[in-house]
């Protein structure tokens, strides 16, 4: 995985949860590119026509609440969504946007400070995000190298197959 990536950012509040990411009538597949086609559109109905491969989410606290549904990271990652950036998340989201291997942030200065459409570059590695319009520059928590292997490998279930030598 590249480490260090450019997006616009997409600006969202506090206690985005797991309904408003994917509403609960789409979860009847698993299919990363139909869940993004509805991703966010109980808030943005056109979210998924605005963002590009690339871009980036950045929220307020609490992203992620509520029920423990993979289905919200994989819409973000079938959307393209590149990382979210976040005052916090809700535990769950967050250990299942590593499993399905999305990056997730939690910044909140950058958080706070980051406006919607905003230029973005991101170092996974370091956890510098770098505001490209402002000028400004974050510092993240850093994800753990554990982490990140995990997400080199596309995910959870792809780091089990790779340290256990087994293929797809």
């Amino acid at each position: 995985m590249r480490t260090v990536f450019r997006g616009r950012a997409h600006k969202f509040g506090d206690n985005i949860d797991t309904d408003v990411i994917i509403p609960a009538r789409y979860l009847v597949t698993t299919d990363p590119t139909e869940l993004a086609k509805h991703c966010m559109e109980a808030i943005a109905p056109d979210f998924a026509q605005r963002a590009k491969p690339g871009d980036i989410i950045v929220a307020g606290e609490n992203f992620g609440c509520g029920s423990s549904r993979e289905h919200a990271p994989l819409s973000i990652k079938g959307l393209g969504i590149r990382c979210v950036i976040a005052k916090s998340f809700a535990r769950i989201f967050y250990r299942n946007a590593f499993n399905i291997g999305l990056p997730v942030l939690e910044c909140p200065e950058a958080a706070e400070d980051i406006c919607d459409g905003d230029e973005l570059e991101v170092d996974i590695e370091t956890g510098i995000i770098r505001n490209l319009t402002t000028g400004r520059t974050y510092q993240a928590m850093p994800i753990p190298e554990f982490m990140r292997q995990i997400l080199n490998a596309g995910g959870l279930i792809n780091y089990v197959r790779q340290k256990l030598g087994v293929g797809a």
